[in-house]
């Protein structure tokens, strides 16, 4: 079956996390001065200014910061998973990562629950991490 859903855009600066999320690891950028992690990267530390830095793998555990459900399908490829749930989860390293919370009853979603992350193959590229409570 073909992926038909928007697909994310690979630059040099989130190659190592789209690396790491095919060998279902979250990578992430860390300032080896301060040891801030950090999501989008960036070329400079956004708490320390410095540029050395280095890609560590994530824990996959964190908790929903923010979601919304959605009703609407606002691109054809979701229009069999309406209701779906898009939200921001607060990994417990510190960054901030837009996913999608899956395998439970949006209904039951709250802001401060505990996620894990599950993987996603979408294509032979791209796996894209989502997450799901842990029971």
């Amino acid at each position: 079956m073909t992926y038909n859903k928007p697909l994310p855009k690979i630059n040099s600066d989130v190659k190592p996390f789209w690396n790491g999320c095919k060998n279902h690891e979250l990578r992430f950028q860390k300032c080896r001065s301060c040891g801030h992690i950090r999501w989008p990267a960036s070329i400079i530390c956004p708490k320390c200014y410095k540029k050395e830095t280095e890609w560590v793998i994530a824990g996959g555990h964190g908790t929903i910061y923010t979601y919304s459900v959605y009703h609407t399908a606002y691109h054809t490829g979701f229009i069999n998973e309406i209701p779906y749930v898009v939200a921001i989860v607060e990994l417990d390293e510190g960054p901030h990562l837009l996913t999608n919370i899956i395998d439970c009853n949006h209904q039951e979603i709250k802001c401060g629950m505990d996620v894990t992350v599950v993987w996603d193959d979408v294509t032979p590229e791209i796996t894209l991490p989502k997450f799901k409570p842990c029971r």
